[in-house]
């Protein structure tokens, strides 16, 4: 089995009745990794679905393989892409990276100039969110929208965070900035013109150097021919 037998695709009304296995697999997932994410209801992943924030992942034969979701906070400022799951017996596929990737470019599709985030404890959402341009920062930099934080309020580790005033946990927050990510692009491209315009310097110098040396050797070649004679032996012993 590999990723091509999938079809990862944004979720219409058309996938509505998938809406509870998703959730039933959501409380599974989440009571077996001893977490506390607070349990959706198929009405709300349905809403979701209905309104062209979520991706829904299928497999040739028609079977759910995974889901996830976009939410929006801050009068849409920023915007998490939440809820990622994967069927159990189509684990070790590939498909979570492949539905974050697809819910990433939806989300960036559109919200353009939102910042999108996320808060995890899991090394393989990490890893996934880095290689899509993430990167760690402090909880200060995430939405202070209040409607986002009390989603916290089932986590077994909620005591922490507000014993910490909201300031960091155990989860580690990622960030992708459109803002940043624009002058990183720029200032990428800055530095490729300014490697071209230095490899375009040496090239011409090189070039001048081989017209030289040309011309160096064209003299030499005339001036041995004025002081030596055409036809003139060389003399033994020279």
């Amino acid at each position: 089995m590999t990723i091509s037998d999938f079809l990862i695709t944004p979720a219409t009304s058309a996938h509505l009745h998938y809406a509870e296995q998703i959730c039933e697999e959501m409380f599974e997932s989440a009571k077996a990794r001893g977490t506390g994410i607070a349990r959706r209801k198929p009405e709300y992943v349905a809403m979701k679905m209905d309104e062209g924030k979520a991706v829904i992942a299928l497999h040739k034969d028609g079977t759910w393989a995974g889901f996830c979701y976009i939410e929006t906070w801050g009068h849409g400022d920023y915007v998490a892409n939440s809820g990622l799951i994967v069927n159990p017996i189509f684990r070790k596929v590939g498909l979570a990276k492949a539905i974050k990737k697809r819910v990433f470019d939806l989300s960036r599709e559109k919200y353009p100039n939102s910042k999108i985030f996320g808060l995890t404890t899991g090394l393989a959402v990490m890893k996934i969110n880095s290689d899509l341009g993430y990167e760690p920062v402090t909880y200060s930099e995430l939405t202070q929208d209040e409607e986002f934080w009390k989603g916290c309020k089932s986590c077994i580790n909620y005591d922490i965070l507000m014993s910490k005033d909201r300031k960091n946990c155990m989860c580690t927050a990622m960030l992708w900035d459109p803002v940043e990510k624009e002058k990183e692009l720029k200032e990428k491209i800055q530095r490729k013109a300014e490697a071209k315009e230095r490899l375009d310097r040496i090239a011409k110098k090189q070039s001048l150097l081989k017209r030289i040396e040309a011309k160096l050797w064209k003299s030499t070649k005339k001036f041995v021919a004025s002081v030596i004679p055409v036809g003139t032996k060389p003399i033994k012993g020279y």
